[in-house]
């Protein structure tokens, strides 16, 4: 967080002696206004492309490959595992009983058991959590 503080106060310092630099240039006839505006548009492009990379480029965690032997160590069976992922999907305890074939006792069931091995509240909770340990 100081890292960004300080590079956007530099920026902030460099813009400003810039446009005190063209105002000096302009006054003493050395440059015409149309080369200052230019000047000025292209620094304000060039920092424009570096905040564009280092703040919203922001290190992506890599889609990597479903961590199974985290699913292990959590325990979770392969019908809860299923369960799981169709939480994370979005769908109801009966949409998924129905998709499932099973019924829909089983799958509060089968829920009420993967929130206490994700050690989660919530369904969201669970999927949040579940993506932290990238096993979805």
């Amino acid at each position: 967080m100081k890292k960004t503080i300080l590079v956007f106060g530099l920026l902030i310092l460099a813009l400003l002696l810039l446009f005190h630099f063209s105002k000096y240039a302009v006054i003493s006839g050395d440059l015409k206004v149309e080369f200052v505006v230019a000047i000025i548009a292209i620094v304000f492009f060039f920092i424009g492309i570096y905040i564009n990379k280092k703040s919203l480029h922001q290190s992506v965690k890599p889609l990597g490959e479903i961590d199974h032997q985290k699913i292990k160590e959590l325990d979770i069976s392969n019908r809860e595992y299923e369960v799981l992922q169709k939480i994370a999907e979005g769908l109801s305890n009966k949409e998924i009983a129905d998709s499932l074939f099973l019924s829909e006792s089983t799958i509060k069931t089968h829920v009420s058991n993967l929130l206490v091995k994700l050690d989660a509240k919530r369904r969201t909770q669970a999927v949040k959590k579940a993506k932290s340990f990238q096993i979805l």
